[in-house]
C-alpha cells in the first residue's frame, strides 16, 4: 500500500493547558486508535477561527481541499457527531479527528473497525453513557496529584465516579461476553482496551470513606478532623448563646440589633444612632449604614474559633493529601484510564450518531487492488440475476437509499420538536380543563392543538427522499442532467459526504450493502460564489476552482462539479465542459461527478466508455422534480413542455419548437422512450424481486410442511407400536392366567373321575375353555397379515396332532386359530413352547395341528 503525503499539518495542542505539567511518557490509545505515549499525544483544535488561520499559512492544497469540504458542509456534520460525544474533550477531539485529512485506508478501517464495535455494545446494552465523568476535575485531580498537592473533596468523588465508571464497563464486558462467548469477538478492537484496564479497587474505597458525594470531608475520616470540627462546633454553640444574651438585654433600647458573621468573627451590627450598653471592638460604621461591633467577651471565644476552623482546615487537608499519595502510586494507570474512556467516548459518539441516523456498515476497499472487487456480500436467493441485482454486480460506488446526513438531521428535529409541541399543548389543554378555564380559551386551544397535528402529519408524509447511487466500475466520468430544483447538487453533496463519512469511520446512512472506495481526497466546485479576494467574476472563480482541482486530484480522488460550463455562452461553455470532462476521465480522478445542463454533455458516453449518463427524473404531470435518479438514461428538455402545461400562447410554443429544431424534438422524444422503457424495467425488475422473493418463502413453507408431516408420521408409528406393545403385555399376562387355571382344572379332574359332581366341573372347564378361546382371539386380532389354516377337519387334527413337532416347526393351535412356530419341546410332559406374535407361550401337544 502506498503511503500517501499528508494534506494537512495543523498545529498540535495538548489536551488543555490543565494537562500541561503532568503530561510523561506512558502508553495509552490515541484518537486514531495506535498506541503511543502522551508526550506524542496532541489533539488538533480545528474550530472555524483555527482552519480559517491555517487557510492563509497553508498549502494550496490544504486550502482547495478545506474549501471543498466546506461546500459540501462537512463542519455542520462534523458538529452533529461530535454532539453526541458525553464529555467536552471528547467533543474537542472528536472535531479534531473528523477534520484530519491525513488518514490511511489503514487508519480508515480501524476506525470503522472501532465504530462498528462501539455499535454492537450500543445494541447488546453493554455500553454506558459517558456524561457521569468530570472531565475538569479529574484533570485537575491528575495535575495536583502530579505536583504533589492535596486534591480537593471534588476532586477526589469526581475521580472515584471515572473509576467506578470504569470497573462498570468493564463488568458490563465480562458479562455480555460470559452470557455469549461470540462477544468478544463482536467488541473488538475495544474488547482488548477495556478488558486491559486497571482499576485500584482500594482507591476508590478509601476515597468513599474518607469523602461525602457532595465533597465534603467527612468526620469520620480522621480522630483529629472529628476533634476540630467538635470544637468549632462548641465554639459556635457558646458565641451563639453570648451573642443572643446580649441582644435580649439591649432589645428594649435597640431592637434593631442582628448578629453578623464577618471575617469568621460573631459581632453584632446596629443602627448608627443607637448606642449599646456593652463594651466592644468596633469593627466597622459608616454615615446611616450603622456600626459593627465585637463585643469584649466575645474576642477570646473568636479567637479561640479561628484557631479550631484553622485545625479543621489542616486536618481535612492531612486527609485529602492522604488520597494524592494514594493516586501518586497508581498514578499512571489513572491516566491510562483517563485518557482510554475519553477515547472510549470518541468512539461511542461516532457509533451513537450512526445508530439514530441508521446506518450502514460501508465495505470500504482500496481502489487499486483488483482483488477487492468482490461481489457484494447480500441475503438475496442465488437464483437471482447478477445483472438483475444491482447490490451484485462490481461496482465503483454502490449507495441504496442514500440520504443527506444534514437534510434528515432537520427533518428528524422538525420532527421531534412538532411532536414536542404537540405533546406539550394536549398537557396545557388538560390543565386548563381541570382548572376550569373559559370556554373561549380551550377553543383557541383546540385550534392549535389542530393546527400542530396537521403539521406532524405533513412532515410524516414528507420525509427526505433518499436516492440511489449505482456507478460502474468501469465508469470514470458520471454526467448527470435534468431540470433545477431536481436534487442534481443534492446528489452530489451526498455522495462526498458519504465519502467523507466512511473515510472518518462513520457508518453511511444508506441501506446496506454500502460499497464506496477509499479516496484520498474528496474535491468540490459547487455554487456560485464569487472570488472577491482575487476579484474574480463567477465563472472566473469556477474555472479557478476547477484548474486547482484538476492541478491536485490524483487517481484515488473524487471529483463533484456542479453546472460544469455554466456562466457563459452556451457554445463555449459546453465545449469547455466537453473538454474538462474528457480530461478528467482520462488521467484525473478515480471518479468524478458533474451535473449540467448542457445537452452536448450527454453524447460523451456514446464515444467513450468511461462516460455514464444519468438524469433526475421529472414529473411532467405536476410539473414537479421527483427527486429519483435514472441510470444510464440522458435528461431531456422539458423547458417547452413546461411552458405549454402553464399556459403559454400556442404561437410563441409553435415558433420555439420550430427555432429549437426537428431534430433535437425527436431526441427528446428518443430519450422519453428510453426513460419509459428504463421506468417500466425498472418496475418489472421490483415486481420479479417480489416473486421471487415470494417463490422462496413458499418453498421453505412448503419444506417446513413437509419436515412437519414426516415428523408426525414418525410420532404416529411409535405410537401405535406402543398400543401394539401394551396390548401384547396385557393378552400375554391373560393368557398366562388362563393356562395356569386350565392346568388346575385338569389336574382336579383326573383325581376326582369318579366323583359325583364330576358333571359341574367339567362345565366349568368349558367356560374356562371359552375364556381362553376368547384371549386368544384378542392376540390374533394384533396380526391381520396372519389367517387361521383353512380346510383342517377335527378328525384331521387329531390325527396329526399324535406326531410330537420339532423345533422350528410350524404348528395350528385350534385355540388360537392360527399358526405358530415351535421353540421348545418337552416330551416328557407333553408340551411345547411356541411363538405366537410378540408371545412365547406353553401349550399342550394336544392342542396341536401338525402340518
Amino acid at each position: 500500500m502506498p503511503t500517501l503525503n499528508p494534506l494537512c499539518q495543523f498545529s498540535t495542542t495538548i489536551f488543555s493547558k490543565l494537562t500541561s505539567s503532568f503530561i510523561t511518557p506512558y502508553p495509552i490509545l490515541t484518537p486514531n486508535g495506535r498506541k503511543t505515549t502522551t508526550t506524542n499525544l496532541r489533539i488538533h483544535l480545528k474550530n472555524t477561527a483555527f482552519l480559517n488561520k491555517n487557510i492563509n499559512n497553508g498549502s494550496s492544497s490544504n486550502n482547495i481541499v478545506i474549501d471543498s469540504l466546506k461546500l459540501l458542509e462537512w463542519d455542520n456534520l462534523c458538529d452533529s457527531v461530535a454532539s453526541f460525544a458525553s464529555t467536552t474533550m471528547a467533543k474537542q477531539a472528536l472535531k479534531e479527528q473528523l477534520w484530519c485529512l491525513d488518514q490511511s485506508y489503514e487508519d480508515s478501517l480501524k476506525l470503522l473497525k472501532e465504530t462498528n464495535a462501539a455499535v454492537q455494545m450500543n445494541n447488546y446494552g453493554a455500553m454506558m453513557d459517558f456524561a457521569a465523568i468530570d472531565i475538569l476535575l479529574v484533570q485537575s485531580a491528575i495535575q495536583n496529584a502530579r505536583r504533589g498537592f492535596a486534591v480537593s473533596g471534588d476532586e477526589a468523588i469526581a475521580l472515584a465516579v471515572t473509576l467506578e465508571f470504569a470497573e462498570a464497563l468493564q463488568l458490563n464486558v465480562k458479562a455480555a461476553i460470559k452470557a455469549d462467548s461470540d462477544c468478544h469477538q463482536h467488541f473488538m478492537p475495544l474488547t482488548q482496551t477495556i478488558l486491559e484496564l486497571i482499576v485500584d479497587r482500594s482507591l476508590i474505597k478509601s476515597v468513599r470513606q474518607m469523602v461525602d458525594d457532595d465533597g465534603t470531608v467527612k468526620d469520620s475520616a480522621s480522630s483529629a478532623l472529628k476533634q476540630a470540627r467538635d470544637q468549632v462546633r462548641y465554639f459556635e454553640r457558646k458565641l451563639n448563646q453570648m451573642m443572643e444574651s446580649l441582644i435580649r438585654k439591649e432589645m428594649e433600647e435597640t431592637p434593631s440589633l442582628e448578629v453578623r458573621n464577618i471575617n469568621g468573627r460573631w459581632c453584632i451590627t446596629s443602627a448608627a444612632d443607637n448606642k449599646l450598653s456593652f463594651q466592644g471592638l468596633l469593627l466597622s460604621s459608616g454615615s446611616g449604614a450603622g456600626s459593627v461591633v465585637e463585643p469584649l467577651d466575645a474576642v477570646p471565644l473568636n479567637d479561640e474559633l479561628q484557631q479550631a476552623r484553622a485545625s479543621v482546615v489542616k486536618a481535612e487537608t492531612d486527609v485529602l493529601f492522604k488520597i494524592t499519595q494514594m493516586m501518586q502510586r497508581d498514578l499512571d494507570n489513572i491516566k491510562i484510564i483517563f485518557n482510554d474512556l475519553i477515547q472510549l467516548d470518541i468512539i461511542n459518539a461516532r457509533a451513537r450518531y450512526s445508530i439514530s441516523y441508521g446506518g450502514a456498515y460501508p465495505d470500504l476497499y482500496w481502489p487499486q487492488d483488483e482483488e477487492t472487487y468482490l461481489i457484494a456480500d447480500t441475503n438475496s436467493m442465488d437464483s437471482i440475476s447478477m445483472e438483475s441485482h444491482p447490490s451484485q454486480r462490481k461496482w465503483t460506488l454502490n449507495l441504496r437509499k442514500a440520504y443527506h446526513p444534514l437534510l434528515l438531521q432537520k427533518h428528524q428535529r422538525q420532527m421531534k420538536k412538532s411532536v414536542k409541541d404537540l405533546t406539550d399543548a394536549k398537557s396545557e389543554m388538560k390543565r386548563r380543563r381541570r382548572q376550569g378555564v373559559t370556554a373561549r380559551l380551550i377553543v383557541e386551544k383546540d385550534i392549535d392543538i389542530s393546527s400542530l397535528e396537521m403539521q406532524v402529519a405533513k412532515l410524516k408524509e414528507s420525509p427526505p427522499i433518499p436516492i440511489d447511487i449505482f456507478v460502474d466500475q468501469k465508469t470514470r466520468v458520471l454526467v448527470i442532467t435534468g431540470p433545477n430544483t431536481g436534487g442534481k447538487t443534492i446528489c452530489l453533496k451526498t455522495v462526498g459526504l458519504a465519502a467523507m463519512m466512511a473515510k472518518s469511520g462513520l457508518y453511511v446512512l444508506a441501506s446496506d450493502p454500502v460499497k464506496i472506495p477509499w479516496f484520498d481526497c474528496v474535491f468540490a466546485d459547487i455554487g456560485d460564489e464569487q472570488s472577491l479576494s482575487q476579484s474574480l467574476s463567477t465563472f472566473s472563480g469556477h474555472l479557478k476552482r476547477i484548474s486547482d482541482i484538476r492541478a491536485h486530484s490524483t487517481n484515488l480522488s473524487l471529483v463533484l462539479l456542479d453546472e460544469v460550463g455554466a456562466g457563459t455562452n452556451p457554445l463555449e461553455g459546453a465545449a469547455l465542459g466537453m473538454s474538462l470532462l474528457e480530461s478528467f476521465a482520462e488521467g484525473g480522478a478515480l471518479l468524478t461527478m458533474a451535473t449540467t445542463h448542457h445537452g452536448e454533455l450527454k453524447t460523451l458516453k456514446y464515444s467513450n466508455d468511461a462516460f455514464e449518463n444519468a438524469c433526475m427524473e421529472f414529473d411532467e404531470v405536476n410539473l414537479k422534480p421527483t427527486y429519483k435518479i435514472l441510470w444510464g438514461v440522458p435528461g431531456r428538455s422539458n423547458a417547452i413542455n413546461i411552458a405549454e402545461r402553464l399556459g403559454m400562447p400556442d404561437e410563441v410554443l409553435r415558433y420555439a419548437r420550430e427555432l429549437y429544431g426537428v431534430a433535437s424534438a425527436e431526441i427528446n422524444e428518443i430519450i422519453l422512450d428510453m426513460e419509459r422503457l428504463k421506468q417500466n424495467t425498472e418496475e418489472l425488475n421490483r415486481e420479479a424481486q417480489h416473486h421471487l422473493i415470494l417463490v422462496e418463502d413458499l418453498r421453505q413453507k412448503i419444506l417446513l410442511s413437509s419436515e412437519n408431516i414426516r415428523q408426525h408420521r414418525i410420532n404416529l408409528s411409535l405410537k401405535k407400536a406402543q398400543e401394539i406393545t401394551g396390548a401384547a403385555a396385557v393378552a400375554r399376562s391373560i393368557l398366562h392366567k388362563r393356562v395356569r387355571e386350565q392346568r388346575t382344572i385338569s389336574a382336579q379332574r383326573s383325581r376326582s373321575s369318579t366323583n359325583p359332581k364330576s358333571t359341574s366341573s367339567s362345565h366349568q372347564t368349558t367356560t374356562r375353555k371359552n375364556d381362553i378361546s376368547s384371549s386368544a382371539e384378542s392376540v390374533n386380532s394384533l396380526n391381520d397379515n396372519e389367517k387361521p389354516l383353512s380346510g383342517v377337519s377335527p378328525v384331521q387334527i387329531k390325527q396329526k396332532s399324535r406326531r410330537i413337532p420339532k423345533v422350528g416347526e410350524m404348528v395350528y393351535v385350534s385355540s388360537l386359530k392360527k399358526k405358530v412356530m415351535v421353540l421348545e419341546v418337552e416330551q416328557s410332559k407333553e408340551e411345547i413352547v411356541v411363538q405366537a406374535g410378540f408371545m412365547k407361550m406353553k401349550l399342550s401337544i394336544a392342542d396341536l395341528v401338525i402340518t
